[in-house]
């Protein structure tokens, strides 16, 4: 079986916008974190050792504005917020995981 030769894009702005999307340092750690299930922030920040608060909130937005990422904020006191991914981001879910197998085989071997 012949694999698949991955086509350069005669265009490279279109890989660099989806490297804009979801090629930041903590976004697929962020939507690792999400495929099981939302999340509440802090338990986000919990998850992801070494980011801060301002760039989770950075990334979430980013991800949020494109469609990635879904905020639902709840008027409790003090104010709940969840974050789960959109259809859009649950479509990354097989890419993370292979990425995700590939680090496991290749990295620190």
């Amino acid at each position: 079986m012949e694999k698949e030769k991955i086509k350069k894009p005669e265009n490279k702005c279109e890989l660099q916008m989806i490297l804009d999307i979801i090629g930041g340092k903590w976004s697929m750690s962020i939507i690792y974190a999400l495929i099981p299930d939302k999340k509440r922030f802090k338990e986000l920040e919990r998850m992801i050792p070494g980011i801060s608060t301002r760039m989770l909130v950075k990334e979430l937005k980013n991800m949020e504005e494109n469609d990635i990422v879904d905020r639902k904020a709840y008027a409790t006191v003090p104010p709940t917020v969840e974050y789960s991914l959109t259809v859009k981001g649950r479509k990354l879910e097989p890419i993370i995981n292979e990425l995700y197998k590939w680090g496991l085989e290749y990295v620190n071997n």
